[in-house]
């Protein structure tokens, strides 16, 4: 098994056990795409760390604004938006927890 999951043909999306997930938006710059991911694995973590407890909205919510920043949430999807959106969402200020 290689280390990069299957993508569909246009790049959108990857497939791992056949189900399709957004793909990070590609033209993300590479540092960005770093923090963002390290920012969002962060967030994971709190979120078992609060599992069940009043704290555990806010860091489902963390996750859902890294990935929003990496375009693997959010509407309009990354392929349908400007150069200058794209720009935007990714360089918006996502805390840390």
């Amino acid at each position: 098994m290689s280390g990069e999951p299957e993508r569909t043909d246009d790049g959108r999306y990857l497939v791992i056990d056949g189900r399709r997930w957004r793909a990070t938006d590609p033209a993300i710059p590479e540092a960005r795409r770093q923090e963002l991911t390290d920012i969002l694995m962060a967030w994971r973590r709190d979120v078992r760390r609060t599992r069940g407890t009043d704290e555990e909205r806010t860091s489902r919510d963390g996750v859902q604004a890294a990935k929003v920043a990496l375009g693997e949430r959010g509407q309009p999807p990354w392929w349908e938006q400007t150069d200058a959106e794209r720009r935007e969402r990714w360089s918006v200020d996502v805390p840390r927890p």
